[in-house]
């Protein structure tokens, strides 16, 4: 599954590298977190985390004209789907990820795939690799994140699923509380090299696919070749500090390579060759 990635731009970048007509980052949106977002909604955030709320590419028709051509837009939503259908919200957490395996057959996710498509810009996606070798405190596997990322620098397009909610203990259909906007990763089977890692891994997708993934017009069977494997070679991926784990660890250095001495069991996902410390 892909529970952790890094949503470093900024919006003004999103809006040039994703060609969108429509930033709406700052118009106010629900949230499911008890307490403020940290850093702030829209803002880089190396830690991004189920719950959050945090800046997606969909295509819809402007508000005044629902009958017009859909236009790009980069909105902040809540990571964890809520189908629209769902009694209250709390069920979005179990949601983060579809698999595209099933995401056809579920109803959870079904309707969505019809119609409500967009993609997840980040730089990278954190996973974590169960050591073959090492073990904690408690006795089971070592963990160590990994960082992956696309080995051409371009942003990695995740490509997603979103959802309506809306709330009816809010009356006003306007209240822009009263709608609690979602959405979910699609992820499939980790190529070959990133199934060293984890044996899941988000489905990324290329800049000439954008477009027919995002359009509200195009239905479900015309997609999803776009959820086929790919041929390997796209990513890179290195260890980074365990610190990541933590919910509130933030900031570039969660990026960097941990010191040698610090991995220990760990397994190269190029090589398969055990590195680090071993114990």
């Amino acid at each position: 599954m892909c529970g952790r990635y890094a949503a470093t731009a900024n919006p003004d970048e999103l809006v040039l590298e994703f060609e969108v007509e429509e930033d709406r980052t700052a118009e106010p949106a629900r949230s499911v977190l008890v307490n403020p977002q940290d850093p702030p909604a829209g803002r880089p955030d190396y830690n991004m985390a189920p719950t959050k709320q945090a800046p997606v590419v969909l295509a819809r028709p402007p508000r005044e004209d629902r009958e017009a051509a859909a236009r790009r837009q980069l909105r902040l939503l809540t990571w964890g789907l809520v189908p629209s259908w769902s009694k209250d919200p709390k069920g979005g957490v179990r949601m983060i990820n579809a698999r595209v395996e099933s995401v056809a057959d579920k109803p959870s996710f079904a309707r969505a795939l019809a119609a409500r498509r967009c993609l997840v810009p980040a730089q990278g996606w954190y996973e974590w690799q169960a050591s073959p070798t090492a073990t904690d405190a408690k006795g089971k596997p070592r963990k160590q994140p990994f960082f992956t990322s696309r080995a051409d620098g371009a942003s990695v397009a995740m490509a997603g699923l979103y959802e309506f909610w809306r709330d009816p203990a809010v009356t006003d259909p306007d209240d822009p509380m009263a709608w609690l906007t979602t959405f979910t990763v699609l992820t499939g089977a980790a190529e070959p090299g990133l199934d060293r890692i984890h044996d899941r891994q988000p489905v990324v997708l290329e800049a000439d696919e954008w477009a027919r993934w995002l359009d509200p017009g195009t239905g479900a069977a015309d997609v999803l070749d776009l959820l086929a494997p790919r041929p390997p070679g796209r990513f890179t991926a290195h260890p980074v500090s365990r610190a990541v784990s933590g919910n509130r660890a933030n900031g570039p250095q969660l990026l960097e390579p941990p010191p040698p001495e610090e991995l220990v069991g760990v397994l190269d996902p190029m090589t398969g060759e055990v590195i680090g410390v071993q114990r």
